[in-house]
């Protein structure tokens, strides 16, 4: 420890009772500053393992998605530009939300349905099962996508805090092992 770091008291009873008092600050900031650090550590690791998980989902989902897609064209034919003509409004909507974790607030999207389903008739002559295993397939990959984008949204959110709390609390922690 050199000349520098040293805080100049001059030695009596008051002066101890203010340093004790400050270490004890000290410390209790460290505390909390770990524990801050390791909230936001946890969280990460369960967000980052849940995009990957439904990264690789999503890659299932939209290949099943697509097949649906083609058989619903071959059964049905072409319906879109049915669909086309009678969208007036969404189905499914977004709704964002906040999510705090330590302090640290992170966006959270929900998807959620309004209204009833316009095309309940199609395909009533030809393909109506294949229309219908189409949108179940539709639902679930835009019901992932929203899921994705949420968790892809967070991400760099906490990554950022995550990195300065734990430089900070790594500091106090070279600090108090030095002296």
């Amino acid at each position: 420890m050199s000349a520098k770091d040293r805080i100049e008291i001059f030695p009596s009873r008051m002066a101890q009772t203010i340093m004790r008092a400050r270490l004890k600050g000290a410390q209790t900031g460290r505390n909390l500053l770990k524990k801050k650090s390791d909230a936001l550590t946890l969280r990460f690791r369960q967000i980052l393992k849940k995009i990957i998980e439904t990264k690789m989902l999503m890659g299932e989902v939209m290949r099943e998605a697509a097949f649906s897609l083609a058989e619903a064209k071959f059964t049905a034919g072409d319906f879109s530009t049915t669909v086309i003509q009678n969208v007036n409004k969404a189905q499914v909507k977004i709704r964002a939300k906040k999510d705090n974790v330590a302090g640290v607030t992170l966006p959270v999207f929900e998807h959620y349905h309004e209204g009833t389903d316009s095309y309940e008739l199609t395909g009533l002559a030809r393909g109506g099962e294949q229309l219908a295993k189409l949108k179940r397939n539709y639902a679930k990959a835009v019901e992932l996508l929203v899921e994705l984008a949420s968790l892809q949204s967070s991400f760099p959110g906490l990554n950022v805090p995550l990195l300065i709390s734990s430089q900070s609390w790594m500091r106090e922690r070279e600090k108090s092992s030095i002296g």
